[in-house]
């Protein structure tokens, strides 16, 4: 699950933008998974793992800026894509390629790229349709990884069912193959 995160990280460094969103919107389905007794993902599981792990990461980033003596006045501060909104984005764009999802509260959900503008439009909404720094929505992504990976890496559900993650095997997977590096 690192080695993922890792990936994804380098891809927005590198510039490699639909890789690192289309693994960032991902990994809430595979942590989903490795939370679950059966191991396997699926719609409200990825809605709860979202919520519970990616979407208070806004908050947090935007709490850190604000001097500690003016967060109390903070209260009305809450991401907007909220889980069921994040899944149906997921669906339509991992599935179809697609940025609109029929039953989505946005006309559409825009990622806008690193460096593109001096302002960092994020989770904005403009003319119905939701903005979203694409920086840092994969960076609350793999901040609530994190968080998540130091509760759960070391329980028996989550070794139970990351002895099924795809990994790399730079010398191959005996008895299949052997010699040369797999994902398997």
């Amino acid at each position: 699950m690192r080695t993922l995160i890792d990936q994804v990280e380098r891809s927005l460094q590198s510039g490699l933008y639909y890789l690192s969103l289309f693994g960032a919107l991902a990994i809430p389905d595979i942590a989903g998974a490795f939370d679950s007794d059966d191991g396997q993902a699926n719609g409200e599981r990825y809605k709860a793992w979202y919520e519970e792990w990616v979407r208070p990461r806004f908050r947090e980033k935007v709490l850190e800026r604000i001097p500690p003596e003016a967060r109390q006045y903070v209260s009305e501060l809450e991401n907007p894509l909220t889980g069921d909104a994040c899944y149906r984005f997921r669906c339509s764009l991992l599935h179809q390629g697609s940025s609109q999802h029929p039953k989505s509260p946005f006309s559409r959900i825009i990622f806008i790229e690193p460096g593109t503008t001096s302002n960092i439009v994020h989770y904005v909404v403009l003319n119905d349709a939701l903005c979203i720094d694409l920086n840092s929505f994969c960076l609350e992504v793999i901040s609530g990884t994190h968080v998540w990976l130091e509760k759960v890496e070391k329980t028996e559900r989550y070794k139970s069912n990351y002895d099924k993650f795809a990994r790399r095997h730079p010398e191959g997977l005996k008895p299949y193959i052997g010699g040369v590096p797999v994902v398997g």
